[in-house]
């Protein structure tokens, strides 16, 4: 059997839902009272982070094509890593861009101060509060992994009113 063959599949890895899970991980420790175990487990994390981010840039420095990096750039979760370990190529303007590529937003403006991502839509929809909420929450969703450094999300015009249309049975003018 080949190596190949034999490789375990790989498993589908989200990387905000890892985050999550280890911030929940390290919150119990601290709930728990014992602020040397809690210690211990945040500099655990933390030189793990520091060796598996040294072993990732040596990857990037190995690889480093064109073709390798983008190949590695259009793969979610290793974009992700590269941005947590500040390896990632490409620039802010251009990781917001990547992340936004299959929304249906165009970037209006980012403020770095207060990591405000103002964006208007681009697709139709009612406008009304609920369609707006929703498309900041998958506009944030898909920044949250390339693009940290949006804190926030602003969509402009987004309570525009809706001209109603209204059906009558009367034609124009006429009585009852």
């Amino acid at each position: 059997m080949s190596a190949v063959a034999a490789a375990a599949p790989v498993r589908a890895v989200n990387a905000e839902q890892v985050g999550r899970r280890i911030e929940e991980i390290l919150d119990q420790f601290a709930a728990g009272g014992d602020r040397d175990a809690s210690a211990a487990a945040e500099e655990l994390v933390r030189v793990l982070m520091e060796f598996y981010g040294a072993g990732l840039a040596r990857i990037v420095d190995l690889l480093g094509s064109a073709t390798v990096a983008k190949t590695l750039l259009d793969d979610e979760l290793v974009a992700n890593l590269l941005v947590l370990h500040e390896l990632h190529p490409e620039d802010l303007p251009s990781r917001i861009a990547r992340a936004l590529a299959h929304q249906p937003v165009e970037v209006v403006d980012f403020a770095v101060a207060t990591g405000t991502l103002r964006v208007r839509s681009t697709g139709g929809g009612c406008g009304c509060p609920s369609t707006s909420a929703a498309t900041r929450e998958t506009v944030a969703d898909a920044l949250a992994g390339l693009a940290p450094e949006v804190t926030s999300v602003e969509l402009e015009g987004a309570a525009k009113e809706s001209a109603l249309l209204q059906i009558s049975t009367r034609a124009p003018g006429g009585g009852s």
